[in-house]
C-alpha cells in the first residue's frame, strides 16, 4: 500500500475525463474519489475554478467532491508570492483562472508539514504537464522546490491500480 499524498492539477482531471469519461469508465473515478475520501488526494480551490471554466461534465463531478478542493491558507498566499517572483511565466495572462502556482504552493506547504507517521509520506504533484527545456511549467518549478511531479497514469501505477 502506497503512502503517497497527491496534489492534483486541472490538466490531469481534464485529460482523464477526455480519455476515460465517467459514464464509460467509472473505475478510475471511483478510485480517485476513494483516495480523496481517505485524505490522500487534494487540489487547491483554484483547480475547481479552472474546471468550471472549461468542462461542464467534469465540473458537475468536481462540485460533488467536497474533500478534494481546499481553500488557500495564508502560508500558500505567501508561497505564491515567492513562486511568482521567481517564475512569473508560470501564470498565463490570457486566463481568468490559473491554478498552476496554487498547485505548487499547496504541495510545498504540505511537504513542509511535520511527519506524523512512522513511514515516509511523499507529497507528489499530479499533472499532465512535462518538462520541456526551460519552459516554466509545473514540473520545472516543482523540481526547484524538490517536489516530485508525475502524470495521472504514474499515480495509478504507484497506487497499484489496474482497470
Amino acid at each position: 500500500m502506497s503512502s503517497n499524498f497527491y496534489i492534483i492539477d486541472t490538466s490531469s482531471l481534464v485529460e482523464l475525463n477526455k480519455n476515460n469519461p465517467q459514464d464509460v469508465y467509472p473505475g478510475p473515478w471511483k478510485k480517485i474519489e476513494d483516495l480523496a475520501k481517505s485524505g490522500r488526494l487534494v487540489a487547491p480551490k483554484e483547480v475547481l475554478n479552472e474546471i468550471q471554466e472549461i468542462d461542464d461534465t467534469l465540473a458537475r463531478w468536481a462540485k460533488n467532491q467536497k474533500k478534494i478542493f481546499i481553500p488557500p491558507t495564508p502560508k500558500q498566499i505567501n508561497l505564491i508570492k515567492d513562486i511568482l517572483e521567481k517564475y512569473p511565466a508560470i501564470i498565463k495572462i490570457n486566463r481568468k483562472y490559473d491554478a498552476d502556482p496554487w498547485v505548487i504552493a499547496l504541495a510545498i506547504e504540505l511537504a513542509s508539514d511535520p511527519q506524523t507517521s512512522l513511514f515516509t509520506i511523499k507529497r507528489i504533484v499530479v499533472t499532465e504537464e512535462k518538462i520541456r527545456g526551460n519552459r516554466i511549467r509545473i514540473p520545472f518549478v516543482c523540481q526547484d522546490y524538490k517536489i516530485e511531479a508525475i502524470d495521472i497514469l504514474d499515480m495509478f501505477r504507484s497506487e497499484g491500480w489496474k482497470f
